[in-house]
């Protein structure tokens, strides 16, 4: 009976980071739905990025250039698009993946989560962009995805040091 109540107790780990790193990923999907709505809104900047970041609205740059507020509006839009498709990913590599088991669903869900961050963090910080407004709520998220990445990882390592055993 003990053998059972263990790999009970893994499988529950598993489960529970899956949902976890699933959870993030939709948090992506969130901050990607207000960056979008933002984008239409008199906001015009994003989510967090004031005037002590950006010294010009959406009526400056219309006026200095309308071609370059339609730019900047397509690239909003096109950028939230691949936010809400990398938080889809996650979510669903982590929900119909991780949860199961599948070493390369938690493998394609940690390198998504970690190229999208590797490529879209660091440009935030020489222009001082990085404000707690603007990044905090990827923070959480990334902070939620850890947790659940590291306890679905602890569940799945030893299932599979289990299986291993058992040939």
């Amino acid at each position: 009976m003990p053998a059972i109540q263990t790999t009970s107790a893994k499988q529950s780990r598993l489960r529970a980071g899956a949902a976890l790193m699933a959870l993030a990923g939709l948090a992506f999907v969130g901050y990607a739905a207000v960056f979008l709505a933002l984008n239409f809104s008199g906001a015009f900047l994003e989510l967090g990025i004031g005037p002590e970041q950006v010294d010009k609205g959406r009526a400056e740059v219309q006026a200095f250039s309308p071609q370059l507020s339609h730019y900047i509006s397509h690239l909003h839009i096109a950028l939230s698009g691949f936010i809400a498709a990398t938080g889809l990913a996650i979510a669903a590599l982590s929900w119909f993946g991780v949860r199961r088991g599948e070493r390369w669903a938690f493998a394609a869900t940690v390198t998504v989560t970690a190229v999208s961050l590797a490529v879209s963090l660091p440009a935030h910080y020489p222009w001082g962009l990085a404000t707690l407004g603007h990044l905090g709520p990827v923070y959480l998220a990334v902070l939620i995805f850890l947790a659940g990445a590291a306890t679905a990882y602890s569940g799945m390592r030893d299932m599979t040091a289990k299986a291993v055993e058992r040939r």
